[in-house]
């Protein structure tokens, strides 16, 4: 739940929007208390992506929406 608050924060700073669905999720390797990852948030094909990385390791990824 933690990430994807952390993806939901990112989605409001770039685009000033709110997350609206998460149409598919998928969680590969957790992060550990202490460590950081960085969020990869692009529009593809009409679609909103991310990614979350830790230290090249893709943590999660997955497909959302928003909404204004």
């Amino acid at each position: 739940m933690v990430l994807l608050e952390y993806v939901a924060r990112a989605l409001r700073d770039w685009r000033g929007q709110r997350l609206a669905s998460i149409r598919e999720a998928k969680f590969l390797a957790p992060l550990n208390p202490g460590e950081t990852a960085e969020l990869e948030l692009v529009e593809r094909a009409g679609q909103l992506r991310f990614e979350l990385l830790r230290a090249g390791q893709v943590l999660a990824r997955g497909v959302i929406e928003a909404a204004a």
